[in-house]
């Protein structure tokens, strides 16, 4: 409850919250995308949850149509033979579906968002938060990305999760605090875009973010962390990067999260996975102004 006041305390006065859909390649019923609901809902958006029956990791944008189940979905979240689609019997806006990330969240966007919006769509997109990293190699295969990719392809912006520390997890344990830590940081990053004002981010373009490992003696707290601009690939061939930090070229990821309590904010290209170009890039820059750090 003390973590969902200090998300409450930091966004009541905020004026713009939006209508989201969630999802995750990890499962409905992991506890990482049921902690940043609880998070997202208290910073006052309207959110639904449509995720894969099970662990669908590194899936990618893989899509087929959902069947019907013949075992019980991961943490007995829904019994055997249970339907291609179903709901949590305490809570109608989170959603299964038995087959790939991809497919989950246009579920959400096709068919659960409306019912629960008034006919609209969401307006902005959130997967995660990704039980490990999803780094510079590991993007194209993940299915969180995937599915935040998939948003942005039907017009709506995102931001893809994930987080170093953690294990597969289910969502009735008790929260572990990487859970808490990375729910408020992912409600911090997601409120600045959204306060920002539409459009929320550049045509085509998601947000890959990652976050360093929590532990009980450092990196433990929301307001230890700082964010930096990053990059996906290493572009040696690529055309020079927006101008940050008294540097043309951001740096990757990887040394972003290797720094220590440093989150890396990677605007992604929805074509093709990689880093958008710098037009974008400074966009992106300024949306997340006052928020963004340079490496020691």
């Amino acid at each position: 409850m003390a973590a969902i006041a200090r998300v409450l305390s930091l966004f009541v006065a905020c004026s713009q919250a939006a209508r989201i859909v969630q999802s995750n390649d990890d499962g409905w019923a992991e506890k990482n995308i049921r902690t940043l609901n609880t998070a997202l809902v208290a910073a006052g958006n309207d959110v639904v949850l449509s995720a894969p029956a099970d662990n669908q990791s590194g899936r990618s944008s893989l899509d087929w149509p959902p069947t019907t189940r013949r075992e019980p979905c991961q943490y007995n979240s829904c019994p055997a033979n249970s339907p291609p689609i179903g709901a949590d019997p305490n809570e109608p806006r989170f959603e299964y579906v038995n087959s790939f990330p991809v497919t989950a969240i246009k579920n959400g966007i096709s068919n659960l968002a409306p019912r629960f919006f008034d006919g609209n769509r969401p307006e902005f997109a959130v997967t995660g938060v990704n039980v490990g990293s999803n780094l510079d190699i590991q993007v194209p295969f993940s299915g969180t990305v995937g599915a935040a990719v998939e948003a942005v392809k039907q017009g709506i912006p995102a931001i893809a999760f994930s987080g170093r520390s953690g294990d597969p997890t289910a969502f009735t344990a008790e929260t572990p605090l990487y859970s808490q830590v990375y729910a408020d940081l992912a409600t911090n990053l997601t409120m600045q875009i959204l306060e920002s004002g539409q459009p929320y981010l550049p045509d085509g373009v998601w947000l890959n973010v990652n976050f360093p490992e929590v532990s009980e003696t450092r990196c433990h707290n929301a307001n230890q962390f700082q964010f930096v601009l990053s990059r996906i690939n290493i572009g040696i061939f690529s055309a020079d990067d927006v101008e940050i930090c008294d540097s043309d070229r951001l740096p990757m990821e990887r040394q972003v999260v290797d720094a220590g309590c440093f989150v890396s904010v990677s605007p992604g290209d929805a074509t093709d996975k990689t880093t958008v170009d710098a037009a974008r890039q400074a966009i992106v820059a300024q949306k997340l102004n006052g928020l963004l750090t340079c490496l020691p």
